[in-house]
């Protein structure tokens, strides 16, 4: 299938890079899908290629790569290993929301430094949310932290710590380095699909975090609004690499059936089709409205960006759903791709919001009230 993502010249070479890893990575998905385990491999390859910073803008050493551009690369290793498409979208989405904040006039050279120098980010925000969890408390320089964080996509690859933590009704944004004194990993991820995410749980035991590390302040409970800055930058990335999914699902079905004709093999591939041009088309807006990480820190920003992941979800779902029902039996087995990348596709439903949340969330905004209760 064509490509509808990128629409840059400069892209090119870069999505050219990320084929050419996603395809040394292919032939060892099966078994790492078997075992659970990362490729530490496949970080090492993003980060040697520069494609770890390529949203880092180049007067920072990075490649300047466009958020459009960054979710082309993101889309091209969901075609070949999703497991690792989706642990680097965690990575990139910081790094994208930094790249926001620069375009709004906030300082951002500390993070663009370490990724420019190899660092990959590991986030916490899906689980740790608006409430936070875990306990600080106040010492002389800093804080003492205590908290367990899960899921940490790509937590046994990265090298900087992204969480937060409440401390005495307020939350503490900070990040520290995974390999700091008292930071250990629970290898406590066993799940249906992307199984070699690597999304463990990062275990805090009075860690050390000096003032200088803490990023930002907020009181606990309200709506804080840079979760809308984060919604933007993180979702259509996010969605991206489970397009790639999609389009191995229907690359793979369109050649297992090539020349059939049958009546009902037909009309489902059509029906799997509507899915997945839905699918297509709505991460394509997503990149369209965010003005390449220029978009308003607004409510009613996040609330439509939401809209379209939980209507993207669901079509990518019912893409690879349908892939299997085109192909009959054979989709279901072990032996075929398409059995992991349907347990893989399932991923999207779980990154904030799900639809529940997300409809609440969007219905309150659009009707004059804050995002939450």
């Amino acid at each position: 299938m064509t490509s509808t993502i990128s629409d840059t010249t400069s892209s090119t070479d870069r999505v050219s890079v990320a084929r050419e890893i996603g395809e040394t990575l292919r032939l060892e998905v099966p078994e790492r899908d078997r075992t659970g385990e990362i490729s530490v491999a496949a970080f090492d390859r993003l980060r040697v290629s520069g494609l770890s910073a390529a949203l880092v803008p180049v007067e920072f050493g990075g490649g300047g790569a466009s958020h459009r551009e960054m979710g082309e690369i993101l889309r091209e290793l969901g075609r070949h290993d999703p497991s690792t498409a989706v642990a680097f979208a965690m990575h990139s989405h910081l790094v994208a929301a930094q790249v926001w904040r620069h375009n709004h006039g906030v300082d951002a050279s500390a993070v663009f430094a370490k990724v420019a120098g190899g660092a990959i980010l590991v986030s916490t925000g899906a689980s740790d949310w608006v409430d936070s969890n875990g306990q600080a408390v106040r010492v002389e320089g800093g804080y003492r932290v205590s908290a367990r964080k899960a899921p940490a996509s790509g937590c046994e690859v990265g090298d900087v710590l992204v969480t937060s933590v409440r401390c005495d009704g307020e939350v503490l944004h900070f990040a520290i380095p995974l390999a700091a004194a008292g930071v250990s990993i629970d290898k406590t991820w066993d799940s249906f699909g992307l199984r070699a995410s690597g999304s463990h749980t990062v275990v805090l035991d009075d860690v050390f975090v000096p003032d200088a590390a803490i990023s930002m302040t907020r009181p606990a409970g309200p709506w804080p609004p840079v979760l809308n800055v984060v919604i933007g930058a993180a979702l259509p990335l996010v969605l991206a690499a489970y397009l790639g999914v999609a389009d191995a699902a229907v690359e793979l079905t369109a050649r297992l059936l090539q020349g059939r004709s049958d009546a009902h093999t037909v009309q489902s591939a059509g029906e799997m089709l509507n899915a997945y041009t839905t699918a297509e088309d709505l991460v394509a807006a997503m990149f369209t409205a965010s003005e390449n990480l220029s978009f308003p820190n607004t409510d009613a920003y996040a609330a439509r960006t939401l809209s379209r992941k939980t209507v993207a979800a669901d079509a990518l779902i019912t893409t690879v759903r349908l892939a299997i029902e085109t192909t009959g039996g054979a989709g279901y087995s072990r032996a075929c791709d398409l059995e992991r990348l349907y347990r893989d596709i399932h991923g999207c439903q779980f990154h904030p919001l799900p639809r529940a949340k997300q409809t609440r969330f969007s219905g309150r905004v659009l009707l004059g009230h804050s995002p939450l209760d």
